[in-house]
């Protein structure tokens, strides 16, 4: 697995199924799952990590599909970013297989998983502010064969956490059968990690428009004010446009929720004016607010 690290892991084990995986962890706690192995592996071989095991969950062909059930998908977490991103499941899950093309060089779509982007819980994770966008909720599997069922906003926000031997299994999305979008930009640091994404769905059934923000925050963000105001203005029984200066200051309204003013303060000698952000705060904020504009623009098109 590694030339760096070599005393990293002491046992391997390759169980067949999700049951067999959780037993697996159950029998060695110190033990870590593994799947696509983009982040865990190159923290084993930086020094980071010394996992006195290793339960590898490539063989477990029950998580690296989907199925449907009851008007959502099931997608397994085992699904990797270069599987999302062809086009059958681009007309099932159009933002989460957008989001998914944009996840790396060729080498980390073919190996990163759906269920490591939301472990791993990175905040420039791609699939997240997809998944929260579209309430997406979990299928834990537990020792003894056990399920559970959380929703994915909150494990990304530290409300709700995985139990010792647990491993996610699935992730249940509602097919909307509506457009959704996302859009992220990047900067200097690579061409594929995001300084800011958006994820924008329209869920006519709800009448809703429901949008998270990801990359600026260790977690995505839900501007429910905006979203609130924004689905209020569509007329959802017609054509369901907007004009431009609506959309424009739905961005601007999703900008301000995420980043907003700082607190009065006394100033600080040589730096901003109370009150104000500083520059490349105020950079970010604009390209959050031209993410929402257009992947709105786009969603309503």
């Amino acid at each position: 697995m590694t030339t760096h690290a070599p005393q990293a892991a002491h046992t391997v084990t390759l169980p067949g199924s999700l049951d067999e995986a959780v037993a697996a962890l159950a029998a060695m706690p110190t033990a870590v799952p593994v799947a696509g192995g983009t982040d865990l592996m190159a923290a084993v071989n930086s020094g980071l990590l010394r996992p006195a095991g290793l339960v590898g969950l490539g063989r477990i062909s029950e998580i690296r599909g989907w199925q449907y059930q009851d008007g959502h998908a099931l997608l397994g977490a085992g699904l990797t970013h270069a599987r999302m991103g062809r086009p059958d499941f681009a007309a099932l899950i159009p933002a989460l297989a957008a989001a998914a093309r944009t996840a790396g060089p060729p080498q980390i779509r073919n190996a990163g998983t759906l269920g490591g982007n939301i472990v791993s819980a990175a905040p420039t994770g791609d699939a997240l502010p997809v998944l929260a966008a579209l309430e997406a909720s979990l299928v834990i599997a537990s020792p003894g064969g056990m399920r559970r069922e959380i929703p994915v906003g909150r494990l990304l926000a530290g409300l709700e956490m995985l139990h010792p031997a647990e491993l996610i299994g699935y992730v249940r999305v509602p097919l909307l059968h509506a457009p959704q979008v996302f859009l992220k930009a990047t900067g200097r640091t690579g061409p594929s990690r995001a300084i800011a994404s958006v994820a924008v769905v329209l869920d006519p059934a709800r009448r809703s428009v429901r949008c998270a923000v990801g990359a600026v925050a260790p977690m995505p963000l839900r501007p429910f004010e905006a979203e609130h105001w924004v689905s209020s203005l569509i007329d959802w029984d017609g054509e369901r446009t907007l004009a431009p200066e609506v959309c424009a200051a739905f961005g601007d309204y999703v900008a301000a929720a995420c980043i907003p003013d700082p607190v009065p303060q006394e100033p600080a000698p040589g730096g901003p004016e109370p009150g104000t952000l500083p520059p490349a705060v105020l950079h970010l904020r604009r390209t959050v607010a031209t993410l929402a504009r257009r992947a709105l623009g786009r969603a309503l098109a």
